[in-house]
């Protein structure tokens, strides 16, 4: 059998199948057989690392074809390129992606990169990648900011990977959901506190403290949007912090008091649905 071997660079781009598709995988080979030649590149596997692995596992025949390519780079812009058009990829999955092609493109096209650096009309060494993000946004039909912003997700992937593969996986599997803005963001974050978002990702209190952020920014949402249920949720608040005051007043014995407060809040109340 032929020797392969297995890039960790170029395994890293792909997210892990879930287990139900890896079982499925795994029992149509047993079935059916390795239909479709493994792809390799000077004796690196560069596609079908999940058959590889039920085949040597399962004792599996299988076949393989040699492509040819001038760097590293070309490699990780075929892998890329043959992930989005065979998958059925997520939103966050593809702007891994996307943000993977343009840092890969970047480094292919290094040439353009020293001229712009040598370049004193440009600023800050813009123009060389925005030429690329401008090339990526027409091939993959979205805007230059949108590749820009997908450069910072995948780097913040990476950055988690490094030391947390499992926090990685969780998000571009879809298991737990992560704001695209928020992952961003972590592009430029310290490692301290790339391991606290891992960690809580992992053990699944991101996803709760993430939905309570969710439901808060929903409601604040909601205050902004509609006056008349910002001034009930005024009511209400003031309501609550007067009831101790409602509470001793009951205890004293002087029901004046508590009857005028009462009054004046159900007062509101019908000046408010009066409105509505």
């Amino acid at each position: 059998m032929q020797e392969i071997i297995i890039d960790e660079q170029f395994k890293y781009l792909l997210p892990e199948l879930d287990k139900e598709t890896y079982m499925g995988l795994e029992y149509s080979l047993l079935q059916f057989g390795c239909l479709y030649p493994l792809v390799l590149w000077n004796g690196i596997l560069i596609d079908g690392y999940n058959r590889y692995r039920i085949c040597i596992e399962h004792d599996i025949s299988f076949e393989t074809i040699d492509m040819e390519f001038d760097s590293r780079e070309e490699v990780v812009i075929w892998i890329i390129r043959n992930q989005i058009e065979r998958r059925n990829l997520t939103s966050i999955q593809l702007s891994y992606f996307r943000g993977l092609h343009y840092n890969a493109d970047k480094e292919l096209h290094g040439d353009n990169r020293r001229i712009v650096e040598n370049n004193p009309s440009s600023q800050n060494g813009n123009l060389g990648s925005g030429r690329t993000a401008r090339r990526l946004s027409e091939q993959y039909n979205v805007s230059r900011n949108t590749i820009l912003r997908d450069e910072k997700l995948a780097q913040a992937l990476l950055k988690l990977g490094e030391n947390y593969p499992e926090a990685k996986q969780k998000i571009l599997s879809g298991e737990i959901p992560v704001n695209k803005s928020k992952l961003e963001a972590l592009s430029y974050a310290s490692q301290e506190r790339i391991k606290t978002v891992a960690e809580e990702i992992i053990d699944g209190t991101y996803n709760r403290r993430a939905l309570s952020i969710a439901r808060r920014e929903e409601t604040n949402s909601m205050l902004e949007a509609f006056p008349e249920v910002q001034q009930l949720n005024s009511i209400i608040n003031n309501f609550a912090k007067d009831i101790s005051t409602l509470i001793q007043e009951i205890k004293t014995g002087n029901p004046t008091e508590l009857k005028s407060t009462l009054r004046s809040y159900i007062d509101k109340l019908e000046e408010l649905y009066s409105k509505v």
